[in-house]
């Protein structure tokens, strides 16, 4: 490992505790990167910080080292329901992080007390927790801390603990406004002391994270750091020692040469980002099944309450592969990953930044695969202008096997990797309509059938951006897949009772008149003003209808006229014909219509 160092922590311009500092030794961390040289120091002088870095340049021992120093030097000491310090980050894999190596820092001082807040946890825990054990540091998610400060009728008066708050620190805080949390810190910033130092910590520096800055710190100090060498001058966002790759390969290619790649690679730690979390459910159930003798773990944002236990059990793995969505790509210190494979590419450019960043990581080495379609090449060119981001090509790996027709036959197997495959396909291509670079990645240019192959579906999902288009690429498999069982019997068992309940509705239904369920009054309303404005437009259309049959009458008596003079007909047949158009004239008369005009 090549350290990127600026100087050992002795030679900061205010001296550490020794306590900290024997916790850097025993870290293993002589040395300072230049974020923690450039940011530790105006934090101890009371300076509020604005600090973006590049991902992987120890941002958190930025903040962590500061927290420790600013509360070890308070004049009075933290009572145990005291809040001195908040450290607030948008995930909680990143949240179980931070208080992992805080934790480290707080164990030579007793005296302070940490406490963790994230979601997957029971609240009235977490309220319990802290009324027992204090938490002179809290590290939060957004939501959770704001739910903290709802919690008084619990006996929480957390409004009241934080009047002795020294530190904020917002963490990855591009992200946090990202994920929605604006609100939230605008809620939680409401509720703390004004007298405080605030550091902003992010990879990424956007208009939103400027507003953030002119809303929460006072006067503060901006620090931007920067690669050395080349990359300085290039300002590139991803670590210089990162390898970054490309490979363009066809929709229904690419998980084949995903599973090759992973089968070559087996020893080495690998995160696989998927755009979708049904993706992730569906790929990573066919990866375990394709790639074996290697430990495959899934991780998305809808799983509630294993991803702290997932987070935590490939941590520890020496390798292993782990498919994910951008919930991992933020802040996350996973040691040793060798490999960041992206399946998808991400819904915004600066996502792809954060990515690569997971490895690579201080000092060491690492590399960084994204898969494209052929009409995405673009791609390439648009991250070396807008983030700075130089890949170079790989090729197409060479005699990959046709893994699909094996995916199709668990598909036909178990209905639940069926089920797994449409929402996948319709989560993607939804997904796909919303990126942000929509003039590269354009849905009218999906190849819909290719894809589908790729996804080894068994016929095309109904769903609105297939409707009305023909796939004749697609050969559906010839199977009725309403026959499709779920290996878990249990599940069959409930899916045969349900389609035995819809078969008798369906009888008993049969020859009844539909119920039409009653609309909402607006639209009723709405509904019977467009109906009152047909009405009158037809009648329009009705009166003009008979003034247009009055006036051809006219020329029909006209004609008759010119006809007589001519010889061309007879005295008689043109009283004839005159009296047939008196009669039509005197129906119109019935219809209360003037014919006035006519005379």
């Amino acid at each position: 490992m090549e350290h990127v160092t600026e100087g050992s922590w002795e030679s900061l311009p205010v001296p550490l505790h020794p306590g900290v500092l024997g916790v850097l030794r025993e870290l293993g961390f002589p040395y300072m990167t230049p974020v923690q040289s450039a940011t530790i120091p105006l934090f101890l002088k009371n300076k509020d910080v604005a600090a973006e870095a590049v991902t992987g340049s120890g941002k958190t021992l930025a903040f962590v080292i500061p927290i420790l120093e600013i509360l070890l030097r308070r004049e009075e000491k933290l009572k145990k329901s005291q809040v001195g310090a908040i450290i607030i980050t948008p995930t909680r894999e990143l949240a179980i992080q931070i208080d992992e190596v805080l934790s480290h820092f707080t164990k030579p001082f007793p005296q302070f007390s940490q406490i963790l807040w994230i979601g997957g946890r029971k609240p009235g825990e977490d309220v319990a927790r802290f009324k027992e054990q204090g938490g002179n540091i809290i590290v939060a998610t957004p939501g959770r801390l704001e739910d903290m400060f709802r919690r008084k009728a619990e006996g929480l008066a957390l409004a009241s603990c934080v009047r002795a708050l020294d530190v904020l620190v917002l963490d990855e805080a591009d992200r946090l406004l990202d994920m929605g949390f604006e609100a939230s810190i605008n809620t939680i910033l409401e509720f703390l002391p004004k007298q405080r130092r605030t550091g902003l910590f992010s990879a990424t520096q956007t208009q939103e994270v400027e507003n953030l800055v002119r809303a929460g710190l006072r006067n503060p100090v901006r620090i931007s750091v920067k690669e050395k060498g080349l990359a300085a001058s290039s300002t590139q966002k991803t670590p210089s020692r990162l390898e970054n790759y490309y490979m363009v390969c066809k929709a229904d290619e690419k998980f084949n040469q995903l599973v090759h790649f992973l089968r070559n690679h087996k020893q080495e730690k690998h995160l696989v980002f998927f755009s979708t979390c049904a993706c992730v459910e569906y790929y990573g159930k066919a990866l375990e099944a394709l790639v074996k003798s290697v430990k495959i773990m899934c991780i998305h944002g809808k799983m509630k309450y294993k991803r702290n236990k997932i987070f935590m059990e490939f941590r520890k793995l020496p390798s292993g592969i782990l498919v994910c969505t951008d919930v991992m790509a933020r802040g996350i210190d996973i040691p040793e990953v060798n490999w960041v494979l992206q399946y998808d590419p991400p819904s915004n450019a600066s996502a792809f930044v954060h990515r690569c960043g997971r490895t690579a990581r201080i000092g060491h080495g690492g590399s960084a695969l994204v898969f494209l379609l052929p009409m995405e090449e673009s791609y390439i060119n648009f991250l070396a202008i807008n983030q700075k981001c130089p890949l170079q090509e790989m090729k197409l790996q060479k005699n990959t096997m046709d893994l699909l027709p094996k995916l199709q036959s668990m598909a036909l197997a178990d209905r639940a990797v069926f089920e797994k495959g449409m929402k996948a396909f319709v989560s993607y291509v939804q997904a796909y309509a919303k990126h942000e670079c929509n003039l590269i990645f354009r849905l009218k240019d999906l190849d819909f059938a290719r894809l589908a192959r790729g996804f080894a579906l068994l016929r095309m999902p109904k769903m609105p951006e297939l409707r009305g288009k023909q796939f004749p690429d697609f050969v559906p498999v010839d199977v009725n897949t309403d026959t499709i069982p779920f290996k878990d019997k249990i599940r069959e068992k409930q899916r045969q009772k349900l389609l035995e309940q819809q078969r008798k509705e369906k009888t008993a239904n049969e020859g009844r008149r539909k119920f039409i369920k009653n609309k909402a009054w607006s639209k009723q309303k709405a509904k019977k003003e467009k109906k009152k404005k047909m009405n009158e437009k037809r009648k329009r259309e009705e009166g003009s209808d008979i003034e247009d049959e009055d006036m051809e009458e006219l020329l029909n008596d006209t004609r008759l006229l010119k006809k007589f003079k001519k010889g061309k007909i007879t005295e008689e047949e043109f009283e004839k014909g005159l009296l047939t158009s008196g009669k039509r004239r005197a129906k119109t008369a019935d219809l209360g219509i003037s014919d006035s005009e006519d005379c």
